[in-house]
């Protein structure tokens, strides 16, 4: 008789279970455009820039930066902490699984004291038959919360998409961090460039500072162009100096990023790189899938959803199944016999018929903020379609730009040549000496300037095109299911 109640039982909890309240999550449409408008006539001055190169920084083919790269998702403090998040949205798909399973109980107990009839074992005799003794158990429970209208599978689904969310944040941190680890890398590298033309320029000063010198000796020229080009030459060392505090502060903000103290990392002076590969930009739709943060809008979207199903199960009766076995009775030597056995099966529904408005509350609430996350969504899609846009045009101009202030420094440099020799031939003042020289160095400090924003808009372009993340890395949701196994 026990078996078939038990088999009733299981049976009717399976029937029931494929029934869930609340609606299925259909993905939103989000505001794509046809192609990009920049991309119209634009070609990326990027030789093999489509060949796959594996981790996005290679493009760049700077041993160095590979190697700071790398430490990001090793040492990145910021990524752990993403990483720790991830794990822990891992660990609640675990505990609303649990929800789907019978709680399985095995207590024994020992209970001491005083009975009216006197049947207690051990009893010893008293006024009006009470007796004193001890009696043993162990009984088995088992307790099953059906779930018919869903609720826990509907919390299952959200648990899952929250997971989605916290691995697609936690790649979203990786792309952040090596972004900015690029930038500051590039803008380190403009410093180091700006030194080394510091260091030309106080050179060539120096030679002009010698030709006026030995102008003034000759007595072809006066002693106020000495102090000019004195001057010029002292204010320059002076700038010299200086680039190594803004330096200093790069290479600070490396070593963090890379999960270091400031004064554990030291990295060797080179040359901005003279090259800028940009990734091909592709299609629109792609957007879609390559970036972190719109995979985490979207899954955030169906994790709301999910929880509409939840609240809207609380208008449904709470269904469970209770079963109880096991021997009570003494002594302790005869407690596993027949007559001491004791079992109980059961069956509880609870329905809540007035509760002031609180479940149609709860569920407007969560449609509320559903609707939220699908505007979040909506809205992060268009920054990353504005990224993008203004990645490329700022690429597209910057190197019209650079172009043209190749072209300045060319022309101011031959220059500088001509009227130098013609300040040593006495036709000219040395004031137009000191004007080219300034609009020489001027040309070439803003021909650096270009340059490393060209290459700063390059790793802008990158992380707005989701560096080389797809959806396609993402855990389905089974395989986030299995991540948390049923027994301990």
């Amino acid at each position: 008789m026990m078996g078939s109640r038990s088999g009733f039982a299981l049976t009717l909890c399976l029937l029931a279970s494929g029934c869930m309240v609340g609606p299925d999550y259909q993905k939103p449409d989000a505001p794509v455009s046809a192609d990009f408008k920049e991309l119209t006539g634009w070609k990326p001055a990027a030789p093999r820039d489509t060949t796959d190169k594996g981790d996005w920084w290679s493009v760049y083919n700077d041993p160095e930066l590979d190697r700071l790269e790398r430490m990001v998702e090793v040492s990145n403090q910021t990524v752990k902490q993403f990483e720790a998040q991830y794990r822990n949205a891992v660990a609640l798909v675990g505990g609303a699984r649990a929800g789907l399973f019978p709680t399985v109980t095995l207590p024994a107990g020992v209970t001491h004291g005083t009975s009216a009839g006197g049947g207690l074992s051990g009893a010893v005799g008293g006024g009006g038959g009470r007796g004193v003794g001890t009696i043993f158990s162990v009984e088995g429970s088992v307790s099953w919360d059906l779930d018919v209208w869903g609720r826990v599978r509907r919390q299952i689904e959200s648990n899952v998409a929250g997971a989605q969310v916290s691995a697609a944040d936690l790649a979203n941190a990786k792309l952040s961090a090596q972004a900015t680890l690029a930038t500051d890398y590039f803008d380190l590298r403009a410093e180091d460039s700006l030194e080394q033309l510091l260091r030309e320029t106080v050179a060539a000063y120096q030679r002009a500072l010698d030709i006026t010198r030995n102008q003034y000796r000759a007595g072809t020229s006066s002693s106020a162009d000495y102090v000019t080009a004195l001057a010029q030459l002292q204010t320059t060392q002076a700038q010299l100096i200086g680039v190594g505090v803004q330096r200093q502060t790069y290479e600070h903000a490396i070593a963090v990023l890379t999960g270091h103290a400031p004064s554990e990392l030291t990295i060797p002076p080179a040359r901005l790189a003279s090259t800028v590969p940009v990734m091909p930009a592709g299609l629109p739709s792609a957007l879609l899938e390559r970036r972190p943060d719109i995979a985490a809008a979207e899954r955030q979207m169906q994790q709301e959803n999910a929880l509409i199903g939840v609240q809207t199960a609380a208008y449904y009766p709470d269904i469970s199944l209770s079963a109880l076995g096991g021997f009570e009775g003494a002594p302790l030597s005869h407690l596993f016999k027949a007559a001491n056995e004791i079992w109980s099966l059961g069956a509880l529904g609870t329905e809540t018929l007035f509760s002031g408005g609180a479940r149609p509350a709860a569920v407007a609430a969560a449609r509320a903020v559903y609707d939220q996350y699908v505007a979040v969504y909506r809205q992060t899609v268009l920054t990353a379609f504005q990224q993008v846009e203004d990645a490329l045009s700022s690429l597209r101009i910057l190197e019209q730009q650079a172009a043209a202030e190749a072209i300045a420094v060319a022309s101011t440099q031959r220059a500088v040549d001509v009227v130098l020799n013609e300040y040593r031939a006495g036709t000219v003042a040395y004031t137009s000496v000191i004007t080219e020289q300034a609009l020489l160095l001027g040309n070439q400090q803003t021909a650096l300037a270009v340059q490393q924003s060209r290459l700063v808009q390059s790793v802008a372009l990158i992380e707005a095109l989701g560096g080389g993340w797809s959806t396609a890395v993402l855990l389905a949701p089974e395989t986030v299911k299995q991540a948390n196994p049923i027994w301990p």
